[in-house]
């Protein structure tokens, strides 16, 4: 997970403002010649709401202060470590969203659980998903101010690419979601545009994409477009495959709210759905919806896939993230991969380990 090792010089981090045209810093990338032999660790969560002031009577216990203390290591152990962070940084302002009387949820997470995602050593965050803008322009705006003050760097509104440094390779994060006002998944030619742009200055380039069917009932990637409450969720095939081959090194894919297979894909990684990681107060948790996991994956300094390994999560009460010691979410990613993916999936050993077919 796209942690900082204390061992680590300081990196610059810087996340681009919204554009309509695909932005990033105008420096060169580093070569691959002055890294060579060197590896990136990252380690990835799917979604991420710590708890919301609206409605009241959400939040955690403690303030959600030891809401991590349980993952809160497995996080941090790494170059880099990434969550989609499902909900708004803000403190005020009102949501328009739920007008009618079907089930709806809107989430405004206090701006000062950013600490909380500081502890943990959260690098980069996708702000690309179906809950960015649940109270407003207002709040996507004190998100992507708090995510900068927190030194977190974060892709979502269009035309944004995130960029961060390690071990002398400079890294970007693009994040899609199935809506206009992101990086949109269902928009092929500007996904590929915006990929190879990112891919032009930067040594590596890691893609996350929120979408999918939501529930139980859809855990298998299907071929073609997958619809959801009257909406087009993507075709995750097709564009997972055209950002890797307009140069993305690792795919990671959240908001289903359980668990995907994974792929092996022109010799990267895709994780089409790392379920739900620490979503308090408000997520249906039955079943397969509490188990989720951290993926530990290693990258060559090309960017190709050398290891990963899943590390089995679970939440309990309300939605508190926990180690899960029957490692519950490696026989699930195993199975699904060999039923959707057959000979491009990985193998997955029954520690969770994860090498090529």
């Amino acid at each position: 997970m796209l942690t900082l090792l204390v061992l680590l010089a300081a990196p610059s981090t810087t996340s681009n403002a919204p554009a309509t045209a695909p932005t990033t810093q105008n420096a060169a990338p580093t070569t691959v010649d002055k890294v060579r032999g060197a590896t990136l660790t990252v380690r990835a969560v799917g979604d991420v709401m710590l708890g919301t002031t609206d409605p009241e009577g959400y939040l955690p216990p403690n303030d959600g202060a030891d809401s991590l203390a349980d993952v809160r290591e497995l996080l941090r152990d790494a170059d880099l470590t990434f969550v989609n962070l499902e909900g708004p940084l803000c403190d005020e302002g009102a949501s328009s969203k739920c007008k009618s009387k079907r089930t709806c949820y809107a989430f405004r997470v206090p701006t000062r659980y950013a600490q909380y995602l500081i502890d943990a050593g959260v690098d980069l965050a996708s702000t690309a998903n179906n809950h960015n803008g649940d109270f407003g322009d207002s709040c996507r705006r004190s998100t992507e101010k708090t995510l900068d003050a927190a030194g977190i760097a974060w892709s979502g509104a269009p035309g944004t690419i995130a960029t961060v440094e390690r071990k002398g390779l400079k890294i970007a994060l693009v994040a899609f979601h199935t809506s206009a006002a992101t990086n949109d998944v269902n928009n092929l030619p500007a996904a590929r545009a915006l990929v190879k742009s990112a891919a032009a200055k930067h040594d590596l380039v890691i893609v996350s994409f929120h979408g999918g069917a939501e529930g139980p009932k859809f855990d298998h990637v299907v071929e073609g477009p997958e619809q959801y409450l009257g909406e087009n969720r993507g075709d995750l095939r097709a564009f997972t495959h055209a950002v890797i081959d307009s140069g993305a090194d690792l795919v990671i894919g959240h908001g289903p709210h359980v668990l995907r297979g994974m792929e092996l894909y022109q010799g990267r990684l895709i994780a089409y759905s790392l379920g739900n990681f620490a979503t308090y107060g408000r997520f249906n948790l039955a079943g397969t919806q509490a188990v989720g996991a951290i993926l530990h994956a290693e990258l060559a300094a090309d960017g190709a896939f050398v290891s990963a390994k899943i590390l089995p999560t679970q939440q309990v009460d309300k939605g508190l993230p926990r180690r899960d010691a029957a490692g519950r979410a490696i026989a699930v990613i195993k199975k699904l991969s060999a039923e959707d993916f057959a000979k491009s999936a990985p193998r997955i050993a029954d520690d969770g380990e994860i090498s090529a077919p």
